[in-house]
């Protein structure tokens, strides 16, 4: 009877590790709050409503941060830091793709700052990964790590195994 019970558990423990089929408004709400959150950075008068898109325990590493940014105020100040560029950085969606653990959402894609160093525009392309957790109708931020894209590489690609 053990075997079959361990067995049981253990299939139950890997249908939940599955990707859940979200319902419709699950991913509009979560493609929402991804546009929200450019929206709310393109505008950026206001950090705190950047740092308020963020569940209070969530983790921040920032494409200018040299450190992981593990609390509330540590996210603000970033944006602080991030909105009093003159002229201010901005920020355009590229790919995304969402995918859905039940209650937790992850969306990786690309996106492009644009940045003004001395003055002159240049676009830095990033990639980006967010996880999500929902909270009721709302799905808060709780991991966005975001990396400059790095340069295309000159060397063949490694031959899969």
């Amino acid at each position: 009877m053990r075997p079959i019970s361990l067995s049981l558990l253990v299939l139950a423990f890997l249908a939940g590790c599955q990707t859940t089929p979200p319902a419709d408004a699950d991913r509009s709400r979560v493609t929402a709050s991804m546009l929200n959150w450019i929206a709310t950075y393109n505008n950026c008068d206001n950090p705190s409503q950047l740092a308020a898109l963020y569940d209070g325990d969530a983790v921040l590493w920032g494409t200018a941060s040299q450190t992981i940014i593990s609390t509330p105020a540590g996210i603000q100040q970033y944006f602080e830091r991030a909105c009093t560029t003159n002229p201010k950085s901005t920020v355009e969606l590229g790919q995304q793709l969402v995918r859905f653990y039940g209650d937790t959402a992850v969306s990786s894609g690309t996106y492009a700052f644009t940045v003004f160093p001395g003055g002159q525009a240049r676009v830095v392309p990033a990639r980006f990964s967010m996880t999500y957790r929902r909270d009721g109708d709302r799905w808060l931020i709780v991991d966005h790590h975001s990396s400059a894209m790095p340069a295309p590489s000159t060397q063949p690609a490694p031959p899969r195994q």
